[in-house]
């Protein structure tokens, strides 16, 4: 790839190379990993999905994906309105990030089981299959969805329950 600069003597063209970024260059950074992380959490522990997020704050849900999974930057004005939509301080996505100790009054909150479910393949399937149909249909499917995981959550509660020993009748003889 040849450019010539605008400054260059006549006649000398100047040669920039273009060189393919390393891994390290290409994978995201871990500021950036960890506020896109601390979104994900305070949104799905705010019940929020990320269509509502995103419809809040005026970006499509796969930007949103992308600044959750650390794909895209988050810049400072949309940290600022993500921040505002999930009644939080900014401050709230820094918190425990290395090198960020004196944000002590910031809890982190424990990442459960939805978050990584989310961030997973199925999960992103899931969400995109049901942001595609209709709000009422969608609804119901997440009527539908709830319900079934609390009958098994019930099943799966009432068959830990331990129950008394059946008394033994002697036989009077």
């Amino acid at each position: 790839m040849q450019f010539r600069k605008a400054f260059a003597e006549p006649g000398r063209p100047h040669v920039i190379q273009a060189w393919p970024k390393t891994e390290t260059e290409c994978s995201p950074h871990p500021a950036d990993q960890h506020v896109g992380r601390q979104i994900a959490i305070v949104r799905v522990q705010s019940d929020v999905s990320q269509a509502q997020l995103a419809r809040s704050i005026g970006i499509s849900f796969q930007q949103l994906q992308k600044y959750e999974n650390a794909k895209n930057r988050v810049s400072a004005s949309t940290l600022y309105e993500i921040a505002s939509s999930l009644a939080v301080p900014v401050s709230r996505f820094f918190g425990g990030l290395p090198g960020n100790e004196t944000d002590r009054d910031v809890p982190t909150l424990p990442v459960d089981g939805r978050i990584d479910f989310i961030a997973s393949a199925e999960g992103r399937r899931l969400i995109e299959g049901l942001v595609q149909l209709h709000p009422r249909v969608r609804r119901r499917v997440s009527a539908l969805v709830s319900a079934l995981g609390k009958n098994w959550r019930l099943s799966t509660q009432s068959r830990r329950v331990e129950r008394p020993p059946t008394p033994c009748r002697s036989r009077a003889g």
